[in-house]
Protein backbone atom coordinates (compact mmCIF):
# COMPACT_ATOMS: atom_id res chain seq x y z
CA UNK A 1 0.00 0.00 0.00
CA UNK A 2 3.07 2.26 0.91
CA UNK A 3 5.09 1.66 -2.56
CA UNK A 4 1.74 2.07 -4.52
CA UNK A 5 0.96 5.90 -2.76
CA UNK A 6 4.63 6.34 -3.44
CA UNK A 7 4.68 5.81 -6.68
CA UNK A 8 1.25 7.47 -7.04
CA UNK A 9 2.85 10.44 -5.36
CA UNK A 10 6.05 10.09 -7.61
CA UNK A 11 3.42 10.08 -10.93
CA UNK A 12 1.61 13.51 -9.60
CA UNK A 13 5.27 15.40 -9.06
CA UNK A 14 6.35 14.07 -12.78
CA UNK A 15 2.96 15.59 -14.07
CA UNK A 16 2.80 18.64 -12.14
CA UNK A 17 6.21 19.32 -13.37
CA UNK A 18 4.89 18.90 -16.85
CA UNK A 19 2.33 21.36 -16.15
CA UNK A 20 4.50 23.69 -15.12
CA UNK A 21 7.09 23.23 -18.25
CA UNK A 22 3.79 23.27 -20.66
CA UNK A 23 2.99 27.27 -19.55
CA UNK A 24 6.82 27.98 -19.83
CA UNK A 25 6.73 26.25 -23.86
CA UNK A 26 3.45 26.87 -24.79
CA UNK A 27 2.18 30.03 -26.42
CA UNK A 28 5.38 32.03 -26.70
CA UNK A 29 4.62 34.08 -29.28
CA UNK A 30 1.48 35.90 -30.69
CA UNK A 31 1.91 33.57 -33.96
CA UNK A 32 -0.64 30.41 -34.24
CA UNK A 33 1.89 28.32 -36.44
CA UNK A 34 4.62 28.81 -33.86
CA UNK A 35 2.07 27.77 -30.72
CA UNK A 36 0.44 24.73 -32.37
CA UNK A 37 4.44 23.54 -32.92
CA UNK A 38 5.12 24.44 -29.60
CA UNK A 39 1.86 22.22 -28.41
CA UNK A 40 2.84 19.50 -31.09
CA UNK A 41 6.74 18.91 -29.46
CA UNK A 42 5.89 19.11 -25.95
CA UNK A 43 3.11 16.38 -26.15
CA UNK A 44 5.71 14.33 -28.27
CA UNK A 45 8.34 15.01 -25.79
CA UNK A 46 6.55 14.49 -23.07
CA UNK A 47 4.02 11.40 -24.02
CA UNK A 48 6.09 9.56 -26.68
CA UNK A 49 3.87 10.14 -29.10
CA UNK A 50 3.64 11.39 -32.69
CA UNK A 51 1.55 14.52 -32.43
CA UNK A 52 -0.32 16.08 -35.10
CA UNK A 53 -2.24 19.51 -34.59
CA UNK A 54 -5.05 20.20 -36.63
CA UNK A 55 -6.59 23.25 -36.75
CA UNK A 56 -9.73 25.46 -38.23
CA UNK A 57 -8.99 29.33 -39.75
CA UNK A 58 -12.73 29.92 -38.68
CA UNK A 59 -15.56 28.50 -36.83
CA UNK A 60 -17.22 25.72 -38.93
CA UNK A 61 -14.03 25.84 -41.67
CA UNK A 62 -12.33 22.28 -42.17
CA UNK A 63 -9.08 21.36 -40.27
CA UNK A 64 -5.88 22.05 -41.80
CA UNK A 65 -2.90 20.55 -40.36
CA UNK A 66 -0.98 23.17 -38.49
CA UNK A 67 1.58 21.32 -36.84
CA UNK A 68 3.37 17.63 -36.31
CA UNK A 69 6.11 16.56 -34.44
CA UNK A 70 7.67 12.72 -33.71
CA UNK A 71 9.18 11.77 -30.10
CA UNK A 72 12.99 11.99 -30.26
CA UNK A 73 15.24 9.00 -28.71
CA UNK A 74 15.92 11.02 -25.97
CA UNK A 75 11.87 11.18 -24.80
CA UNK A 76 10.65 8.89 -22.50
CA UNK A 77 9.57 5.24 -23.08
CA UNK A 78 5.71 4.80 -23.09
CA UNK A 79 5.48 2.26 -19.91
CA UNK A 80 4.26 -0.70 -19.72
CA UNK A 81 1.41 -1.03 -17.61
CA UNK A 82 1.74 -4.36 -16.02
CA UNK A 83 5.03 -3.39 -14.82
CA UNK A 84 6.93 -7.04 -16.13
CA UNK A 85 9.34 -8.04 -18.81
CA UNK A 86 7.37 -9.53 -21.72
CA UNK A 87 7.44 -12.99 -21.59
CA UNK A 88 9.53 -15.34 -23.99
CA UNK A 89 7.41 -16.55 -26.73
CA UNK A 90 7.87 -19.64 -29.01
CA UNK A 91 5.59 -18.34 -32.03
CA UNK A 92 6.01 -15.09 -33.81
CA UNK A 93 4.93 -12.31 -32.11
CA UNK A 94 1.67 -10.56 -33.40
CA UNK A 95 1.73 -6.80 -34.39
CA UNK A 96 1.90 -4.28 -31.70
CA UNK A 97 -0.86 -2.42 -30.99
CA UNK A 98 -1.43 0.83 -32.68
CA UNK A 99 -3.02 3.43 -29.85
CA UNK A 100 -4.71 7.22 -30.40
CA UNK A 101 -5.34 9.99 -28.12
CA UNK A 102 -7.59 13.01 -29.07
CA UNK A 103 -8.54 16.01 -27.76
CA UNK A 104 -10.10 19.14 -28.71
CA UNK A 105 -8.12 22.35 -28.41
CA UNK A 106 -10.73 24.34 -26.52
CA UNK A 107 -11.20 26.40 -23.35
CA UNK A 108 -13.79 24.80 -21.19
CA UNK A 109 -17.19 24.95 -23.18
CA UNK A 110 -16.13 27.11 -25.83
CA UNK A 111 -16.34 25.94 -29.59
CA UNK A 112 -13.14 23.93 -30.32
CA UNK A 113 -10.61 25.75 -32.51
CA UNK A 114 -9.25 22.46 -33.59
CA UNK A 115 -8.00 19.09 -32.04
CA UNK A 116 -4.61 17.34 -30.87
CA UNK A 117 -3.91 13.73 -31.40
CA UNK A 118 -1.23 11.65 -30.29
CA UNK A 119 -0.56 8.10 -31.95
CA UNK A 120 1.81 5.33 -31.12
CA UNK A 121 2.66 2.02 -31.88
CA UNK A 122 3.50 -0.40 -28.47
CA UNK A 123 2.89 -0.32 -24.93
CA UNK A 124 -0.59 -0.20 -23.36
CA UNK A 125 -3.43 2.64 -24.10
CA UNK A 126 -2.89 6.29 -23.19
CA UNK A 127 -3.39 6.32 -19.16
CA UNK A 128 -5.44 8.76 -17.38
CA UNK A 129 -2.22 10.98 -16.37
CA UNK A 130 -1.67 11.72 -20.08
CA UNK A 131 -4.87 11.93 -20.97
CA UNK A 132 -5.13 14.68 -18.35
CA UNK A 133 -1.75 16.08 -19.53
CA UNK A 134 -2.80 16.54 -22.93
CA UNK A 135 -5.84 18.22 -22.14
CA UNK A 136 -4.06 21.05 -20.60
CA UNK A 137 -1.88 21.73 -22.74
CA UNK A 138 -4.55 21.37 -25.52
CA UNK A 139 -6.46 24.09 -23.32
CA UNK A 140 -3.28 26.18 -22.41
CA UNK A 141 -3.02 26.57 -26.42
CA UNK A 142 -6.13 27.11 -27.35
CA UNK A 143 -6.10 29.92 -24.86
CA UNK A 144 -2.95 31.32 -26.27
CA UNK A 145 -4.37 30.89 -29.91
CA UNK A 146 -7.86 32.57 -29.17
CA UNK A 147 -6.38 35.61 -27.72
CA UNK A 148 -3.67 35.94 -30.51
CA UNK A 149 -7.51 35.88 -33.02
CA UNK A 150 -8.59 38.21 -30.83
CA UNK A 151 -5.75 40.65 -30.77
CA UNK A 152 -5.50 40.32 -34.83
CA UNK A 153 -8.90 41.15 -35.06
CA UNK A 154 -8.42 44.43 -33.05
CA UNK A 155 -5.35 45.52 -34.94
CA UNK A 156 -7.24 44.58 -38.50
CA UNK A 157 -10.22 46.45 -37.34
CA UNK A 158 -8.05 49.73 -36.32
CA UNK A 159 -5.96 49.72 -39.19
CA UNK A 160 -9.18 49.55 -41.32
CA UNK A 161 -10.06 52.84 -39.63
CA UNK A 162 -7.17 54.22 -39.80
CA UNK A 163 -6.53 53.63 -43.15
CA UNK A 164 -10.41 55.06 -44.11
CA UNK A 165 -8.96 58.03 -42.13
CA UNK A 166 -6.29 58.51 -44.21
CA UNK A 167 -6.16 57.03 -47.62
CA UNK A 168 -9.83 58.60 -48.23
CA UNK A 169 -9.01 62.22 -49.15
CA UNK A 170 -11.16 64.58 -51.04
CA UNK A 171 -11.34 64.52 -54.87
CA UNK A 172 -9.04 66.43 -56.79
CA UNK A 173 -9.84 68.18 -60.18
CA UNK A 174 -10.17 65.49 -63.08
CA UNK A 175 -7.10 67.15 -64.30
CA UNK A 176 -5.07 65.95 -61.47
CA UNK A 177 -3.44 62.00 -61.31
CA UNK A 178 -3.13 60.61 -57.66
CA UNK A 179 -2.24 58.12 -55.85
CA UNK A 180 -1.60 57.47 -51.95
CA UNK A 181 -0.38 54.83 -49.32
CA UNK A 182 -0.49 54.51 -45.68
CA UNK A 183 1.63 51.87 -43.39
CA UNK A 184 1.51 51.70 -39.70
CA UNK A 185 4.11 51.58 -37.64
CA UNK A 186 5.49 47.70 -37.31
CA UNK A 187 2.76 45.14 -36.60
CA UNK A 188 1.85 46.03 -33.32
CA UNK A 189 0.63 49.48 -33.92
CA UNK A 190 -2.66 50.59 -33.97
CA UNK A 191 -3.42 53.80 -35.07
CA UNK A 192 -1.65 56.82 -35.36
CA UNK A 193 -1.53 60.56 -36.02
CA UNK A 194 0.07 60.83 -39.83
CA UNK A 195 -2.50 61.80 -42.94
CA UNK A 196 -2.87 63.21 -45.92
CA UNK A 197 -5.52 65.21 -48.01
CA UNK A 198 -6.94 66.72 -51.50
CA UNK A 199 -9.03 69.24 -51.60
CA UNK A 200 -10.47 71.15 -54.84
CA UNK A 201 -10.36 75.16 -55.22
CA UNK A 202 -11.60 76.79 -57.74
CA UNK A 203 -10.35 77.73 -61.30
CA UNK A 204 -9.15 73.85 -61.58
CA UNK A 205 -6.13 74.13 -59.09
CA UNK A 206 -6.05 71.49 -56.17
CA UNK A 207 -4.71 71.56 -52.92
CA UNK A 208 -2.44 68.70 -51.89
CA UNK A 209 -2.02 68.07 -48.11
CA UNK A 210 0.30 66.40 -45.89
CA UNK A 211 0.33 66.19 -41.82
CA UNK A 212 2.11 64.52 -38.94
CA UNK A 213 0.19 64.74 -35.09
CA UNK A 214 3.14 63.98 -32.51
CA UNK A 215 2.71 61.08 -30.55
CA UNK A 216 1.05 58.17 -31.88
CA UNK A 217 -1.79 56.24 -30.62
CA UNK A 218 -6.00 56.94 -30.27
CA UNK A 219 -4.74 60.26 -28.97
CA UNK A 220 -2.96 61.43 -31.73
CA UNK A 221 -5.69 59.74 -34.43
CA UNK A 222 -8.07 62.03 -33.01
CA UNK A 223 -6.07 64.94 -33.35
CA UNK A 224 -5.12 64.47 -36.74
CA UNK A 225 -9.13 64.26 -37.51
CA UNK A 226 -9.50 67.75 -36.28
CA UNK A 227 -6.70 68.90 -38.12
CA UNK A 228 -8.31 67.58 -41.19
CA UNK A 229 -11.65 69.36 -40.37
CA UNK A 230 -10.15 72.45 -39.60
CA UNK A 231 -8.09 72.57 -42.78
CA UNK A 232 -10.75 71.92 -44.76
CA UNK A 233 -12.88 74.55 -43.41
CA UNK A 234 -10.25 76.74 -44.09
CA UNK A 235 -8.84 75.85 -46.98
CA UNK A 236 -12.52 76.24 -48.55
CA UNK A 237 -11.42 79.74 -48.20
CA UNK A 238 -9.16 79.78 -51.45
CA UNK A 239 -6.33 81.76 -49.29
CA UNK A 240 -3.03 80.64 -50.36
CA UNK A 241 -1.25 77.69 -48.84
CA UNK A 242 0.93 80.13 -46.35
CA UNK A 243 -1.96 82.11 -45.17
CA UNK A 244 -3.60 78.57 -44.70
CA UNK A 245 -1.48 77.30 -42.35
CA UNK A 246 -1.20 80.96 -40.59
CA UNK A 247 -4.72 80.59 -39.82
CA UNK A 248 -4.69 77.00 -38.96
CA UNK A 249 -1.90 77.89 -36.64
CA UNK A 250 -3.78 80.48 -34.66
CA UNK A 251 -7.06 77.98 -34.57
CA UNK A 252 -5.12 75.28 -33.18
CA UNK A 253 -3.07 77.38 -31.08
CA UNK A 254 -6.37 77.93 -29.09
CA UNK A 255 -6.68 74.89 -27.85
CA UNK A 256 -4.53 73.84 -25.11
CA UNK A 257 -5.09 69.99 -25.40
CA UNK A 258 -4.55 69.77 -29.03
CA UNK A 259 -0.96 68.22 -29.79
CA UNK A 260 1.14 69.89 -32.08
CA UNK A 261 1.42 69.17 -35.67
CA UNK A 262 3.64 69.41 -38.93
CA UNK A 263 2.09 70.17 -42.44
CA UNK A 264 3.00 70.45 -45.90
CA UNK A 265 0.50 72.35 -48.65
CA UNK A 266 1.01 71.84 -51.92
CA UNK A 267 -1.46 74.25 -54.30
CA UNK A 268 -1.25 72.84 -57.84
CA UNK A 269 -2.26 75.10 -60.81
CA UNK A 270 -2.80 72.58 -63.71
CA UNK A 271 -3.18 75.35 -66.36
CA UNK A 272 -0.41 77.45 -65.32
CA UNK A 273 1.77 74.04 -64.91
CA UNK A 274 3.10 75.29 -61.41
CA UNK A 275 2.81 73.99 -58.00
CA UNK A 276 3.29 76.32 -54.88
CA UNK A 277 4.55 75.15 -51.23
CA UNK A 278 4.08 76.21 -47.92
CA UNK A 279 5.83 73.85 -44.71
CA UNK A 280 4.97 73.95 -41.09
CA UNK A 281 7.92 72.17 -39.64
CA UNK A 282 7.55 69.42 -42.36
CA UNK A 283 9.90 67.49 -44.44
CA UNK A 284 10.88 69.27 -48.22
CA UNK A 285 9.02 67.15 -50.82
CA UNK A 286 10.54 65.32 -54.09
CA UNK A 287 9.47 65.58 -57.78
CA UNK A 288 10.14 62.84 -59.73
CA UNK A 289 11.07 64.29 -64.08
CA UNK A 290 9.70 62.36 -66.62
CA UNK A 291 13.02 60.15 -66.70
CA UNK A 292 12.97 59.09 -63.06
CA UNK A 293 15.42 61.17 -61.63
CA UNK A 294 14.58 63.00 -58.34
CA UNK A 295 15.12 66.51 -57.13
CA UNK A 296 14.21 67.32 -53.35
CA UNK A 297 12.03 70.64 -53.32
CA UNK A 298 14.30 73.59 -51.28
CA UNK A 299 11.59 75.89 -49.58
CA UNK A 300 11.87 77.43 -46.59
CA UNK A 301 10.21 75.70 -43.27
CA UNK A 302 7.97 77.41 -40.39
CA UNK A 303 7.37 76.51 -36.87
CA UNK A 304 5.22 73.21 -36.62
CA UNK A 305 1.25 73.97 -36.01
CA UNK A 306 -0.14 74.94 -32.84
CA UNK A 307 2.50 76.93 -31.69
CA UNK A 308 0.86 80.31 -32.68
CA UNK A 309 3.88 81.57 -33.76
CA UNK A 310 3.17 82.11 -37.64
CA UNK A 311 5.89 82.79 -39.67
CA UNK A 312 5.13 80.81 -42.94
CA UNK A 313 6.51 81.66 -46.56
CA UNK A 314 5.60 80.56 -49.71
CA UNK A 315 7.25 78.80 -52.68
CA UNK A 316 6.55 78.56 -56.45
CA UNK A 317 8.08 76.36 -58.56
CA UNK A 318 7.31 74.37 -62.33
CA UNK A 319 5.10 71.04 -62.41
CA UNK A 320 5.42 69.78 -65.85
CA UNK A 321 2.86 67.13 -67.01
CA UNK A 322 5.55 64.26 -66.78
CA UNK A 323 7.09 65.60 -63.47
CA UNK A 324 5.37 63.52 -60.48
CA UNK A 325 5.08 65.05 -56.86
CA UNK A 326 5.60 63.34 -53.69
CA UNK A 327 5.12 64.75 -50.17
CA UNK A 328 5.34 61.93 -47.16
CA UNK A 329 5.42 62.03 -43.47
CA UNK A 330 9.15 61.61 -41.57
CA UNK A 331 8.32 57.45 -41.45
CA UNK A 332 9.11 57.11 -45.13
CA UNK A 333 12.75 58.24 -44.74
CA UNK A 334 13.90 58.86 -41.19
CA UNK A 335 16.05 55.77 -39.50
CA UNK A 336 17.11 55.52 -36.07
CA UNK A 337 20.82 56.38 -34.94
CA UNK A 338 20.83 58.53 -39.03
CA UNK A 339 20.90 62.52 -39.98
CA UNK A 340 18.37 63.52 -41.58
CA UNK A 341 19.99 64.68 -44.00
CA UNK A 342 21.35 61.19 -45.11
CA UNK A 343 17.88 59.81 -44.77
CA UNK A 344 16.58 62.55 -47.58
CA UNK A 345 19.43 61.99 -49.86
CA UNK A 346 18.70 58.40 -49.79
CA UNK A 347 15.40 59.21 -50.95
CA UNK A 348 16.46 62.00 -54.04
CA UNK A 349 19.18 59.49 -54.89
CA UNK A 350 16.51 57.20 -55.97
CA UNK A 351 16.23 56.51 -59.80
CA UNK A 352 12.61 55.20 -60.68
CA UNK A 353 11.58 53.90 -64.02
CA UNK A 354 10.89 56.27 -66.67
CA UNK A 355 7.38 58.04 -66.92
CA UNK A 356 6.58 55.79 -63.86
CA UNK A 357 2.56 57.29 -62.50
CA UNK A 358 1.82 58.39 -59.40
CA UNK A 359 0.81 54.69 -58.12
CA UNK A 360 4.17 53.32 -59.54
CA UNK A 361 6.00 56.16 -57.61
CA UNK A 362 4.09 55.36 -54.48
CA UNK A 363 5.22 51.37 -54.77
CA UNK A 364 8.70 52.12 -55.72
CA UNK A 365 9.75 54.27 -53.20
CA UNK A 366 7.97 52.25 -50.20
CA UNK A 367 9.35 49.48 -51.61
CA UNK A 368 13.24 50.51 -52.12
CA UNK A 369 13.28 52.97 -48.93
CA UNK A 370 12.03 49.91 -46.60
CA UNK A 371 8.87 51.49 -45.42
CA UNK A 372 7.11 48.96 -44.81
CA UNK A 373 9.22 48.07 -41.56
CA UNK A 374 9.33 51.47 -40.26
CA UNK A 375 9.99 52.42 -37.05
CA UNK A 376 7.13 55.35 -37.62
CA UNK A 377 3.99 55.66 -39.57
CA UNK A 378 4.48 56.08 -43.26
CA UNK A 379 1.99 58.77 -45.13
CA UNK A 380 2.38 59.42 -48.86
CA UNK A 381 0.63 61.19 -51.41
CA UNK A 382 2.00 61.34 -55.28
CA UNK A 383 0.22 63.19 -58.19
CA UNK A 384 0.92 64.24 -61.87
CA UNK A 385 -0.41 66.85 -64.07
CA UNK A 386 -2.50 64.90 -66.91
CA UNK A 387 -1.55 65.74 -70.10
CA UNK A 388 -3.74 67.63 -72.22
CA UNK A 389 -5.54 65.91 -74.67
CA UNK A 390 -4.63 66.95 -78.59
CA UNK A 391 -7.27 69.39 -79.53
Amino acid sequence: MAERDAERAEALLTRVRALEQAIGEIGTTLDETNTCRELAAFAARHLGAATAVDLATEPGAPLRRAAHAEPTASDPEPVDPSGGTPAAHTRPLAPPAAHQLSVPLAVHDETPLGAVTLSRTGGGPFSGDEAALLRHAARLAARHLAHARRLAATEDTALHLQRALVAEPGRPHPNLEIAGGYLPAGPRALVGGDWFETVRLHFGRSLLVVGDVMGHGLDAAVDMNAYRTALREVAATDLPPHRVLRHLDSVVAEDDARRPATCLLVRVDPARGAATFASAGHLPPVVFGADGSAELVDLPVGPPLGTGVGGYEPTTRPLNPGDTLLIFTDGLVERRGEDIDVSLARLAALRLPADSGPGQVVDEVLRRLGAHGAEDDVAVLAARIRARAPQ
